[in-house]
């Protein structure tokens, strides 16, 4: 299984450096893996700024404020993993949008590194776009929170991890 995330960094407020996209890669690669999720996918990954995520909240969720992160799946679960999305030898999951502003505000928040941060909300999203809600059930927020640990954990990123 192959993972292509074609990235995109429209924002200027946070600098990224470029060993996040390759510790993003992991994390979504993990992330599928842990799922058995048995086909090749390319993902779209945009990140941008609290003003721009706060206006893409408002249009597509109603919510009047940013947020840290937005995602945007292709198709239903059911397509997913029946192989009725396979165009080729890949799926196009969909498209992750991270407000870096807002995830180096959470990782101060938080305390721990803003590399951990991305990495944990490009899991969340990947969830997402596999078909996973945490607001629809509390088995589904209980299942996404035990998953983002293991895989962060499994790369390497326990909650003690700190990067330079």
């Amino acid at each position: 299984m192959k993972v292509k995330i074609y990235f995109s960094n429209d924002q200027k407020q946070v600098p990224l450096k470029p060993a996040v996209c390759r510790l993003i890669t992991k994390a979504v690669a993990e992330t599928l893996r842990q799922e058995k999720f048995p086909y090749s996918t390319q993902i779209s990954l945009s990140f941008i700024d609290n003003e721009e995520i706060h206006k893409l909240n408002l249009v597509h969720r109603e919510k009047d404020k940013p947020t840290d992160v937005l995602s945007f799946p292709m198709w239903e679960r059911e397509e997913l993993f029946d192989g009725s999305a396979l165009d080729g030898n890949s799926i196009l999951l969909g498209d992750i949008i991270i407000s870096a502003e807002k995830a180096k505000e959470q990782a101060e928040e938080y305390g721990h590194s803003l590399e951990r941060e991305l990495a944990f909300l490009s899991v969340h999203s990947t969830l997402h776009l596999l078909g996973y809600d945490h607001e629809r059930s509390e088995k589904e927020d209980r299942y996404m929170n035990h998953k983002q640990e293991n895989v962060l954990n499994k790369i390497g990123l326990t909650r003690e991890t700190v990067f330079s």
